[in-house]
């Protein structure tokens, strides 16, 4: 298939008051290096996205550059790949819009390393209702139960950002596998959600700009962390023994100051966790997770789709912590 010339884009570029992005419409050559063309049906919005775009942080290495970290769709094109044309592929964690034009796209180009295809039966809508945050939750309950040793009778499990699009997702599979969870927000209007999707118990953020000890009274055996900074620290204080904490977000900051004291008196368990470029067969294994733990009906429940026209509004919004759940872009039909 011939890459069309005119392809409508949300594009990241400098201006005088930094970088900002805008709808524009590019060309082939403006799609990057690669041997699959993907005609792109549904990408998401996450944090980074909107970092990117409002200029918040420097996530884009080179610009002007096309944005959006996520991009599911069909395939138009699959070169020497080994893929079929009209097979349905999504492509997280990699490079998109950062050093590679992104899913903000009618079609993205890429390596064949990069696409993963959809387990049977899952659509590109739910594989970007999922997307990064939800893989990324994925990996992370993985670490915890394969580095952790964490299972559903070790204890209660808490989350924190729980409204957000990694919380959603992360407190239902949890409660999907047989978890305990509490899931702590400073959305306080998301309790009903969070208790739909299977929290037991709901929290309001914890304040943490007070002065407090090294360690304090324990409360749950494991811990989804998606904010970072003081909420992370904190969690750390109030792991139980042995307990361990999955960390990914830095939406809270990205300086941690704690002490070894979580560590050494009651070792606790920091574990790291990364989307970026994972081994092809265990990014397979955490698609097939969280399809058997995200049904669609979950889905349905913690994503608001929109239209791409609609993207400058919830790239802002997500920045400002005005999204509750998850955001799917609509680009075009997946027919």
């Amino acid at each position: 298939m011939s890459t069309p010339n005119n392809i409508a884009a949300y594009v990241l570029r400098e201006t005088a008051e930094g970088v900002r992005g805008a709808m524009a419409t590019v060309g082939p050559d403006d799609l990057g290096e690669g041997n699959v063309l993907i005609r792109v049906t549904h990408s998401s919005v996450n944090y980074k996205d909107g970092l990117a775009a409002t200029g918040r942080a420097k996530i884009a290495q080179t610009l002007p550059l096309i944005g959006g970290c996520n991009a599911s769709g069909i395939v138009a094109d699959p070169g020497e790949s080994g893929l079929h044309a009209g097979q349905k592929v999504t492509v997280v964690g990699a490079s998109l819009s950062e050093k590679h034009p992104g899913g903000f796209a009618e079609f993205v180009r890429v390596p064949s390393s990069w696409v993963a295809p959809l387990p049977e039966g899952m659509t590109t809508w739910e594989s970007m209702a999922i997307g990064t945050a939800g893989l990324t939750a994925a990996m992370a309950i993985h670490k915890l139960e394969k580095n952790g040793g964490l299972h559903p009778s070790s204890g209660p499990v808490a989350v924190t950002g729980a409204s957000g699009g990694s919380g959603t997702l992360a407190v239902a599979m949890l409660a999907k596998r047989g978890y305990d969870v509490t899931a702590i927000t400073g959305t306080p209007s998301s309790e009903a959600l969070l208790r739909q999707l299977g929290a037991t118990q709901v929290l309001a953020r914890p304040d943490v700009s007070a002065r407090t000890r090294p360690l304090e009274h324990a409360s749950w055996v494991g811990a989804i962390d998606t904010v970072g900074g003081d909420v992370l620290a904190w969690l750390l204080r109030t792991t139980l023994p042995g307990g361990s904490v999955a960390a990914f977000g830095n939406a809270g900051g990205n300086a941690l100051n704690t002490t070894v004291l979580p560590f050494i008196l009651r070792g606790i368990n920091l574990l790291g966790v990364t989307v970026s470029f994972p081994d092809p067969a265990f990014r397979a294994q955490m698609w097939e997770q969280v399809a058997a733990d995200l049904p669609h009906s979950v889905l349905e429940a913690v994503t608001q789709t929109i239209a791409f026209t609609e993207l400058g509004g919830a790239l802002e919004a997500i920045v400002e912590n005005r999204t509750v759940g998850r955001v799917v872009v609509e680009l075009s039909s997946e027919g």
